[in-house]
């Protein structure tokens, strides 16, 4: 009874055990298992992706899917750098979906087509880890969004020159200075259009040389010709042709709105691919770009001249005469030559203020400043210090250099400003000029220079005014 009983008991439960673990499949079960389940997740990937991929260590392509994928052969695909497939090497979009670093899911992105068309996939990549969890790879699958409908087409377009431009901006922001401004634009429009060169070039015209404010690139001088030939046809479009060398040359007109005309170009190596329609449109999108930074750069510097230059005369304001004054003092000292300063005092200028009024100031002190302009080099220095005071710098001259120059104000000054104060009560205006030379390897120094200078300026003045006198110092 009990071994019946127990026999009773074990035999269903032998029967389970027997059940829960079946034999071992054989080896080519196993292999042909293993094929079929990698079949259906192939072709799974190809009814749900237009692009499939797996990198290796070094991004190449190592699985391409479907075949052709995107209008790419496998075989013209397979062991090649990944990298190739980018429409902007990453630059613009700031996504490469070839070398994530982690999972990501919805990420857009742009590839190249064989024919040099772009196309828009939405990625979801993942690296491939090893089992130190370095990263030796990558898989993923995309997505076309690109060519659902002819609207998407454009709406698809549109937002890549979006992604772009907005990209450029994003590169202008992390500057100040309009020109570094400038060379981070083109930086980046270079990268985002895969061109060799650009550079921004001023339309000077009249048989003059054009003027390269901008270049990124060394091959610009083989350009340059076409270039010109494209921005002087006098549209407004961008255009392009083939320069000499084969290369391909973009252009786009541009004016700010101070008057300035430039022109944006753009170049591609020997052979290189026609510029297409999305690419001249990004171009001249970007146009408007570099027209804002040229405007900049002009505010840029018309406020460094204004706070360089006295507004009435258009003369050197105190400071920046000053500043420059110290610049060509040191490297006379290199050279081992001499300066001499000159200062220039107008006599009777208040009492023509007083009498006829401050225009007639203004009008005496601006003939004044261009008469002293005629009297020097252009690489002399004139500024007015302020009130009736002007400066000049003589560079390389001495005292009798600058005493034949204070002669000629003397005489041509007074015969200059005389209609101001004819048939009227105030004495005619005259100058008062001190002359001061530095010579190379004394050690005196600007302050010392300026106070000889204005001293006998005044001395002049106390002696009757109109003349010029030059200060002695004793030399080593």
């Amino acid at each position: 009874m009990t071994a019946a009983g127990t026999a009773a008991i074990a035999g269903p439960a032998d029967t389970r055990v027997s059940e829960a673990m079946p034999a071992p499949l054989p080896e080519a079960a196993l292999r042909e298992a293993l094929l079929d389940s990698r079949q259906r997740w192939r072709d799974l990937v190809t009814m749900a992706a237009d692009f499939a991929f797996e990198t290796d260590a070094q991004g190449r392509l190592v699985f391409i899917a479907p075949d052709p994928a995107l209008g790419w052969g496998a075989a013209a695909l397979l062991g090649q750098p990944a990298d190739l497939l980018l429409a902007d090497a990453g630059g613009a979009s700031g996504f490469n979906p070839f070398r994530p670093t982690a999972p990501v899911r919805r990420r857009r992105g742009w590839l190249r087509r064989p024919d040099g068309g772009h196309v828009c996939l939405t990625f979801a990549a993942a690296p491939l880890l090893d089992s130190e969890g370095r990263i030796v790879g990558a898989r993923g699958i995309g997505q076309d969004v690109t060519e659902q409908n002819g609207y998407d087409t454009q709406v698809a377009a549109a937002l890549r020159r979006g992604e772009l431009l907005d990209h450029i901006l994003w590169r202008m922001r992390q500057e100040v200075l309009a020109p570094r401004m400038m060379q981070a634009a083109l930086d980046a429009l270079v990268t985002a259009l895969g061109a060799e060169g650009c550079a921004v070039v001023d339309m000077i015209g009249d048989g003059v040389a054009p003027m390269v404010l901008h270049e990124i690139g060394a091959s610009l001088p083989h350009v340059l010709h076409t270039a010109m030939t494209l921005l002087e046809s006098g549209t407004d479009a961008p255009s392009q042709a083939s320069a000499q060398d084969g290369r391909l040359v973009l252009v786009c007109p541009s004016r700010s709105r101070f008057g300035e005309q430039a022109g944006f170009v753009l170049w591609r190596q020997p052979g290189g691919r026609l510029w297409d329609t999305d690419e001249l449109v990004l171009a001249s999108s970007a146009t408007g770009i570099i027209r804002v930074i040229l405007e900049h750069d002009a505010i840029q510097r018309e406020m460094a001249r204004q706070a360089r230059t006295d507004p009435l005369t258009g003369l050197f304001n105190r400071r920046a005469f000053l500043d420059e004054m110290a610049r060509r003092v040191d490297r006379l000292e290199r050279d081992g030559l001499p300066g001499t300063l000159m200062f220039v005092d107008l006599d009777n200028f208040k009492a023509l203020n007083d009498c006829r009024g401050h225009d007639a100031g203004d009008e005496a002190l601006c003939i004044t400043g261009h008469l002293l302009r005629q009297t020097v080099r252009p690489s002399d220095l004139v500024a007015r210090l302020g009130g009736d005071e002007f400066a000049l710098w003589l560079d390389g001259a001495d005292e009798f250099t600058a005493a034949e120059r204070a002669e000629s104000l003397r005489v041509e000054g007074p015969k200059a400003l005389a209609h101001l104060t004819a048939g009227h009560d105030p004495a005619a205006l005259s100058m008062s000029i001190g002359i001061a030379t530095r010579w190379p390897g004394q050690g005196e120094d600007i302050e010392m220079l300026i106070h000889r200078a204005d001293q006998v300026m005044y001395e002049v003045k106390r002696a009757g005014r109109g003349h010029w006198r030059v200060s002695r110092a004793e030399r080593i």
